[in-house]
């Protein structure tokens, strides 16, 4: 197997191998990714009286999860010859596979719902040099297409219905143990795909069954209530939410996910786009962690279970002592175009230490 240097941040696939599909044969495509930082929030276990770890994944090379499941899908595309990657995207997919194949140095086209992405991940796409397909239909009909694609035409397919990326995204799972020393008590993530969820749960298992932890986590995902087909049990047509990345009506992995779900005692439940957005600013003002809003369903289904008698999952059973990891899955400079209309116009003041005074204390 060829590395690309001796460092000690070489990505998951180097950290991780013997978990992962990945053979002597296999050309390495990584770009670092992976070991994101586990950060323990005070200010927000103190909001909800237990220790609450975030699992920052906006660190990433592309600046989303997305890479961890990338770097073993792309070598493995390589291995099999691959000339070129395709895959449908709400955004961070595409910015990741184009950067997985300009390193690899193949081509990649991604198809994306007009209209609907995030100019931040759209502009990674464009400057990794991937060819940019603008889908009249939503993700749905776009990963329909892809997949059809994927069938005719010699494209690696590299969304999350690729069972490499899956085992990618695992390795997550794997760092927080390695990291805490054991599983925690509860998971909290996003769900829009799916994939994380399932991908989350498998390294659980897997790092569970080989003795590296005593414990598995109950697993609670959150969608946006305008786009939660999992927890209506519902296809949603067009689904609407300002957290494009998990605006998706008819996932992929729902049934890996309910699986999850299930198995690990867990939950689904809904956060309305007020509540993701007010979270995101609550964990950038109170802890310096800055995502995109669709990250910040994580944070908001917290605090749903904490406050709301409604919630799916209610934290009021749960002994202080318990662990609680959320996964925030996207930097926020990904997608800041809500914080950038609630920002006031800036307005100059007199280069004088006085002057800058009075604004201090307007």
């Amino acid at each position: 197997m060829h590395t690309e240097t001796t460092t000690s941040k070489l990505g998951v696939i180097a950290r991780y191998q013997e978990y992962l599909p990945i053979t002597e044969s296999t050309p390495i495509v990584a770009l670092g990714e992976g070991s994101t930082p586990l950060v323990f929030c005070p200010r927000l276990s103190k909001r909800v009286g237990r220790a609450v770890f975030v699992k920052n994944e906006g660190i990433n090379p592309t600046g989303s999860f997305k890479d961890r499941g990338m770097t073993v899908a792309v070598s493995k595309a390589m291995e099999r010859n691959a000339k070129a990657l395709i895959c449908a995207s709400t955004g961070n997919t595409s910015a990741s596979a184009a950067a997985y194949a300009a390193r690899a140095g193949i081509s990649c086209a991604v198809v994306l719902p007009v209209g609907k992405i995030a100019i931040g991940k759209l502009l990674q796409a464009f400057a990794c040099g991937a060819k940019i397909i603008a889908l009249e239909g939503n993700f749905d009909d776009a990963l329909r297409i892809v997949r059809e694609l994927g069938e005719q035409r010699d494209l690696a397919v590299v969304n999350s219905i690729n069972p490499d990326r899956i085992a990618g995204q695992k390795t997550a799972a794997f760092e927080i143990i390695d990291d805490l020393g054991e599983a925690p008590d509860f998971h909290l993530l996003p769900v829009g795909n799916a994939g994380n969820i399932t991908a989350y749960w498998a390294g659980y298992r897997e790092y569970h069954a080989r003795g590296r932890s005593t414990k598995l986590p109950a697993m609670i995902g959150f969608q946006a209530a305008g786009a939660a087909p999992i927890f209506y049990n519902r296809i949603v047509e067009n689904p609407e939410t300002v957290a494009s990345a998990i605006r998706i009506g008819n996932p992929a992995s729902w049934k890996q996910a309910r699986a999850a779900i299930t198995e690990s005692h867990g939950a689904i439940d809904v956060v309305s786009d007020e509540e993701i957005l007010a979270a995101q600013i609550w964990l950038a003002q109170h802890e310096g962690i800055f995502v995109e809003p669709a990250s910040a369903a994580s944070v908001a289904g917290l605090f749903k279970c904490c406050d709301s008698k409604e919630a799916a999952y209610s934290f009021q059973k749960i002994p202080e002592e318990s662990q609680i990891v959320c996964t925030v899955t996207g930097h926020g400079l990904k997608d800041p175009d809500v914080i950038t209309t609630q920002m006031k116009e800036l307005k100059s003041v007199p280069a004088t230490l006085r002057a800058v005074q009075r604004a201090i204390e307007a």
